[in-house]
């Protein structure tokens, strides 16, 4: 029963915890002006783009050697 009510209050302190955390990244973070947005964008699609990139490479080389 002690263990229970120990596991509880220390899910309760790390939900507490956590909910802290938030609110600080919350009052630092702020709204990303129209370049900054465009840069951000710019660069998502950047990587999307390379990954994918490799995925079907990967994929077109496992076909071609699979036959």
């Amino acid at each position: 029963m002690e263990q229970i009510k120990q596991e509880k209050r220390t899910v309760w302190s790390k939900f507490k915890s956590f909910v802290i955390q938030c609110r600080r990244v919350f009052r630092i973070t702020k709204k990303p002006n129209k370049e900054e947005f465009k840069t951000i964008v710019k660069v998502s699609a950047l990587g999307i783009l390379i990954i994918g990139s490799m995925g079907f490479l990967i994929d077109l080389i496992w076909t071609l050697v699979k036959g």
